[in-house]
Order: structure tokens, then sequence, then C-alpha cells
């Protein structure tokens, strides 16, 4: 078994990418790349690029690439499933091998190609609290616009069978599972987060989730941004744009990230998170009924859209 570092890109499908690229530059991406059949859009961070959307329809979320630790782990999962490596013909370049889920999606697994200069951005902001004054004689004053997005974080995937999805994801790539929901009676696992399984390294709480949930693609996919002030301003700024938001500001349960979901213009949801849980494979998972209660610390009430 290989164990994945790290979540590469999240791919899309939409009929307009100059609309989508708006939207994605309001979100706080840069333009990265552009085909006569695709657009590329990067984070702050060292990917090239983190979110892909291709020219066509209908509109949703079609795979998302994984990062390997080695060529090595590459060959395993090629080997394994009667495939070869081949050379990535997309912008970033390395080794690939593209692999189709339980569910339909794209999933590929990538070594080398290209890194990316990471880009200038503000530091996160000192924060004073009543035990710890971390800012003296220091005014807070960022700057309104969108906010900086740094990395993706995750994506939450919808599932039609949680078992045959799970035994996918961890056999095949090393993910373990961090916490997981039921529905009705304990023993009906409907969900679960999963973490690269990287022994005592720590990593996000989670880089896929797996749910049961009818429609297939994507719940959503998550985008982690400098901090809490830089969720609050890109709110504000994707609010003033005229964009449809789905709900937050609030703070989740599992993984305890601070959220802020949006929609962007065919329909997909997309959320902003900072402060989130890092754990490893020493984690001891919880199992909890899966309710609108489970999913937030503090949040606006959770609108029916939300769901859909």
């Amino acid at each position: 078994m290989i164990a994945v570092s790290d979540i590469a890109y999240v791919r899309y499908r939409a009929p307009d990418l100059e609309r989508m690229e708006r939207f994605l530059l309001d979100f706080g991406l840069r333009a990265a790349a552009r085909t006569a059949s695709a657009l590329y859009m990067r984070a702050a961070g060292a990917e090239p690029y983190v979110h892909i959307t291709e020219l066509g329809e209908p509109p949703h979320g079609t795979g998302l690439g994984l990062l390997a630790q080695s060529e090595a782990d590459l060959e395993r999962v090629a080997a394994q499933l009667g495939l070869s490596v081949q050379d990535n013909p997309e912008p970033r370049g390395g080794r690939i091998v593209t692999v189709t889920d339980p569910n339909g999606l794209r999933v590929d697994l990538l070594h080398g190609g290209l890194s990316a200069a990471p880009l200038a951005t503000r530091k996160p902001l000192p924060l004073n609290t009543i035990s710890e004054h971390r800012r003296l004689a220091q005014r807070q004053r960022p700057e309104a616009g969108p906010s900086h997005v740094m990395r993706l974080g995750h994506v939450v995937l919808k599932v039609r069978s949680y078992r045959e999805s799970l035994e996918f994801y961890t056999s095949l790539f090393g993910f373990r599972i961090s916490d997981t929901y039921y529905a009705g009676s304990k023993d009906n696992t409907i969900m679960a987060f999963l973490h690269c399984g990287l022994g005592g390294r720590y990593t996000d709480h989670h880089t896929i989730a797996v749910a049961e949930i009818p429609g297939g693609g994507f719940e959503h996919s998550a985008f982690e941004v400098i901090d809490w002030d830089d969720v609050a301003i890109g709110h504000q700024h994707l609010a003033a744009k005229g964009y449809k938001h789905s709900w937050g500001i609030g703070r989740h349960i599992q993984g305890s990230q601070v959220f802020d979901y949006w929609r962007d213009p065919f329909g997909n949801k997309i959320e902003h998170w900072t402060d989130g849980d890092l754990i490893n494979d020493e984690y001891v998972p919880e199992h909890h009924r899966l309710e609108p209660s489970a999913l937030a610390q503090w949040a606006p009430p959770m609108s029916p859209e939300f769901m859909s």
C-alpha cells in the first residue's frame, strides 16, 4: 500500500471558462494557464494549479489529483491495476497514473513535474486574547478584496456506496479514517473523513471525505485561506459581487475549521476555511449521528439550499 502526501487539484466541467475564471479570481485564486478547452487556476502556494475547469456540459465536479511520494508509488498503483505510468500531458508535467473511482470520478496520481514560486501575501494577523497579548502597539488593518487562497485542502465526495468508496481510497491510496458519521443506527456508517496515512507526520484532519449521498460527484471542494479575517473579508467581497452564499461563517465540529460556503456560477459548492485540526495516525476516530447539529459548533442556521 502507498500513502499519498496531499491533494493536488480538483477538476470540474463548465460551459463558460470566462465566467468561471471571473468567479475564481473573486474567490481568491489566480490564473495559471489556459488552453482552448481548459482553465487552470492556482493558489498562493507551491502547487502550479489547484483548480481545473474543462469546457463542456453538464457542469459538475469530474475528478481530483493526488500527490504520490515517489515514482515507485506510481509504479505500485499502476501494477496493482494493470495500468502503465504515463507522461502527464497537462501543464504541470511529471508522471501520472489515471484511474476511475467507483463513482465514475477521474483520479490522477501524480509525481514530479513543475512547482510554482509561492505568491507574496500578507502574514497572518497576530491576535490579542485574554491570556496572551501578541500584538503590542500595532493596529489591525487588513485590506478589503478577495480572500488569499493559500492551498486546496480537501474535497467531499457524494458516493453511491460508502463501503465500496472507502475501500477504494484506503486500500489504493493509503488514506486512514479520521472520524465517521452514521444515519439511524450506529452500525449504519454513511460518511468518513479520511486523512493521508503518513504515520507520525501531522496532516489535515481530512483530505478526502466520502459520503453516501444521492447525486454523485462533489459535495464541495475546500480551500485554505490565511486566517479568520481573510475568511470574513472574502465573504464581504463575494457578497458585494452578488455571488450566491450557501452557509457560514461558522466552525465545524469534525476538523474544527472556521468555514464559509459559496456557490460558483454553475452551482458547485466551494468553501473558504481556516484554523483546521492537524492529526496523525495515532488519532482516535469519533463516530457521530449525521444531522445538522453535528456539523457546526456555531454558525447561522443552515438553509435547505446548503443540503441540495
